[in-house]
């Protein structure tokens, strides 16, 4: 029989983050493993639906979308803050239960730590881009040139010192793990070629989500498109206004638009008979089905439409979502088209220029069929891989 570990997740209470990492749990456990998960309970529902065991730890981390601020400084801190509140309580949680190998989202500061400490392996899970060679050199420059950053590195430092990690700096410590899986696509990934061996890009890890529900295809639907804005950024209702304008009644297309929860379907007026407008759709069970996706091209959304080999129109809102919809433009799969900029016409025009060209769909047949060899079963073999001693 298989050993049986003990594998521990450290991580953070936005969707964003447990998403992308929640498939490989479920594999873990498929796979006979104990997987415990340290989080706020708010995320509850979604880490033992996947048969891990919740450990429970208060988050000091905004809970609302619209309560995170813009400043980069300020989102740090806020990071920081969390893991400096949160550590005591899961080094108490582990401290008799030790577990064989811990996974940390690149918020889950707690984990480096105590990996540190106790000589355990940590492996970083990254929703997100990882860090490039002259990383350092091309954005901390910057970043230390903005107001409270100093600040912000000296509480580092002196949080590092006091729990017994020398020899790394903040930057180090967050940005250059000992053991990362990034859960992106690597075409997505900047300077690709300079990312240190010590990261591997497992691409998306996507399971059959039939939790989620289905969805088909109308059978008078020609072509399907999807417009989704994710579940952080979506109070846009004069966008969707917009949409129906430029996709309402499109002869032969079928449009689903998620709306988020935020949006009264009253404040977009009349609905086209070729629209259904849902506040949630399991999005990539409609991608399988879809024809091209309107997306705020972050991480998630990218990586789905590239896997199912969407072509897409980038609509990006916030954060890193500006440079996903620039390299999805630059890997010739998608137009960026931002927001002040999404006139009718324009939204349109993209969309049948987009699914009318060859060589969009040869690029994405390519980079869906890379995707596809990747995924989560590779990426539950390299977690095993780093159990000491661990035996199939």
């Amino acid at each position: 029989m298989p050993q049986r570990a003990h594998i521990a997740v450290v991580g953070v209470p936005a969707v964003s983050h447990v998403l992308p990492g929640l498939e490989i749990v479920r594999e873990l456990v498929r796979r006979g493993h104990r997987v415990t998960y340290a989080d706020d309970p708010v995320v509850a529902d979604l880490i033992t639906g996947v048969g891990a065991e919740l450990v429970p730890f208060t988050t000091t981390l905004p809970l609302d979308d619209a309560e995170w601020p813009d400043d980069p400084v300020t989102g740090m801190d806020i990071f920081l803050d969390d893991a400096i509140s949160s550590l005591p309580v899961i080094r108490a949680a582990y401290e008799n239960d030790r577990p064989d190998v811990f996974l940390y989202d690149i918020g889950g500061y707690s984990a480096r730590v105590l990996g540190i400490d106790w000589d355990i392996p940590a492996v970083q899970l990254s929703p997100s881009y990882v860090a490039w060679a002259g990383y350092e050199d091309d954005v901390l420059p910057w970043l230390r040139a903005q107001p409270g950053a100093e600040e912000h590195f000296a509480k580092f430092e002196s949080w590092l010192a006091e729990n017994g990690v020398h020899g790394l700096d903040p930057t180090s410590f967050a940005g250059r793990p000992d053991r990362a899986l990034a859960l992106v696509p690597r075409a997505m990934q900047p300077h690709a070629d300079t990312v240190a061996d010590t990261v591997t890009f497992v691409g998306p890890c996507f399971g059959d989500r039939t939790d989620q529900g289905s969805w088909n295809r109308p059978e008078d639907a020609e072509k399907v498109l999807l417009v989704s804005l994710g579940s952080a950024y979506t109070n846009r209702p004069e966008f969707y206004r917009r949409c129906l304008q430029a996709f309402g009644n499109l002869p032969g297309w079928h449009v689903v638009l998620q709306i988020g929860t935020y949006v009264d379907p009253a404040e977009l007026g009349e609905i086209p008979g070729n629209v259904e407008v849902r506040s949630w759709v399991p999005q990539l069970a409609v991608l399988h089905e879809a024809d091209a996706f309107v997306t705020h091209a972050g991480m998630g959304g990218a990586g789905e439409g590239l896997y199912t080999g969407t072509p897409m129109i980038a609509v990006p809102q916030a954060v890193d979502q500006f440079d996903n919809a620039d390299r999805l433009q630059e890997l010739g799969v998608a137009r960026r088209i931002d927001t002040d900029d999404a006139a009718p016409e324009a939204l349109r025009s993209a969309l049948l220029e987009l699914t009318a060209d060859p060589e969009v769909a040869r690029r994405l047949t390519g980079f869906s069929a890379g995707l596809q060899a990747g995924g989560t079963a590779y990426a539950a073999d390299l977690i095993e891989a780093e159990v000491p001693g661990l035996q199939r």
